[in-house]
């Protein structure tokens, strides 16, 4: 946990007994976040298609409508504008509203209510109201949905000024960035990657990888901490490149790096706005090499913004082109959803690429 993050729990659970840290899944955490933060404020309410009684498709709330009531933890018709637009309308008179969007390839209906109303409340009305609403929704691929079940549209709403937009990577950052989430004052998008929702998995088929080199991530404390957002996390460190991700894409740059004993600084960005840039520009000028990694498609993807900054910030630090392994651009594929991702293969050769010189 880093000087920023904050959370009410005994000083003990630094000590070697660590008595209230568990091992959670994604889901579990993101269950335990939204219980913490509905005890600690009543005007937080939890709604969606099938987020009540069900508990989610995913399990994610599930218990919370047991345990806070149908007024808190509530069913909504199969409208994804209507269930943005509620939750604006809740937002600007007190409530802090956490809707989830089921997939996020079913976000689009919604997209105008986002943009004209949500992102723009607090400008268009001198910060008279605000929207502190916070939009969970499984994105990426992982489970063979197909074209309508496994988009990664988060360089669109990192696009739309007045968003926020964050991706945790870990149990132990899905936890507390959610909280964060829910706390602020201004809409975000809180997109989960369902591909590592029971746990983080490498660009092969089912091989797990292996346990993080700094700190376990799946321990996550019992009770109420926050990560802020706008704060990347450096997931291993070396001085060979930086590598940029974010999501899943965290958890297969570092197996791919092990792998090929690459030693490098790989970012997880946790946010991608806000975006710690001052920790992407000190990575690689240390370093003077980055590759940028993310599963959504290459042209206009969010790896264009970062490999421009790093451009802009860096260029007389490069010691090669940046790189970009990214999703093809074509509609998701459903057989051929391994090959789509980026991969031990793909991620490898453009290793090879940026560190040619080291290795003549």
């Amino acid at each position: 946990m880093s000087e920023t993050e904050t959370r009410d729990a005994p000083a003990s659970v630094h000590g070697d007994t660590r008595p209230t840290e568990r091992r959670l899944n994604m889901v579990e955490a993101i269950n335990e976040a939204l219980d913490v933060s509905m005890a600690r404020d009543d005007n937080i309410v939890v709604m969606g298609e099938d987020v009540g009684y069900f508990g989610g498709v995913f399990r994610c709330t599930a218990g919370l409508q047991d345990r806070y009531g149908k007024t808190r933890v509530f069913d909504t018709p199969i409208s994804e504008c209507g269930i943005i637009g509620i939750a604006v309308g809740m937002g600007a008179y007190g409530l802090r509203p956490v809707p989830e969007i089921q997939f996020a390839d079913y976000i689009y209906p919604g997209i105008d209510q986002l943009i004209s109303e949500a992102a723009r409340l607090r400008y268009r009305s001198a910060a008279e109201y605000i929207a502190p609403m916070t939009v969970r929704s499984p994105f990426g691929g992982g489970i063979f949905g197909g074209q309508t079940h496994s988009q990664s549209p988060e360089a669109i709403f990192a696009h739309v000024s007045g968003l926020k937009t964050v991706i945790p990577a870990t149990p132990y950052d899905a936890k507390g960035l959610l909280i964060a989430a829910i706390e602020d004052n201004d809409p975000v998008i809180f997109f989960e990657p369902k591909r590592i929702y029971n746990g983080p998995f490498s660009g092969y088929y089912d091989r797990p990888v292996q346990p993080w080199k700094r700190f376990d991530a799946s321990i996550v404390p019992e009770g109420y901490y926050r990560i802020p957002l706008g704060k990347a996390r450096l997931a291993t460190e070396g001085d060979q490149l930086t590598v940029l991700a974010y999501g899943t894409m965290v958890h297969v740059a570092e197996e791919v790096c092990r792998e090929k004993g690459v030693e490098a600084d790989i970012l997880d960005l946790r946010t991608i706005v806000p975006l710690d840039i001052e920790a992407i520009e000190a990575s690689v000028k240390k370093t003077g090499r980055c590759l940028i990694v993310h599963e959504a498609t290459r042209t206009s993807g969010f790896g264009a913004e970062l490999s421009a900054l790093v451009t802009e910030r860096c260029f007389y630090h490069l010691e090669a082109p940046v790189e970009r392994v990214t999703g093809f651009d074509t509609p998701y594929p459903h057989s051929l959803e391994w090959a789509y991702f980026p991969g031990p293969i793909r991620i490898g050769e453009a290793l090879d690429k940026i560190l040619q010189d080291l290795k003549r």
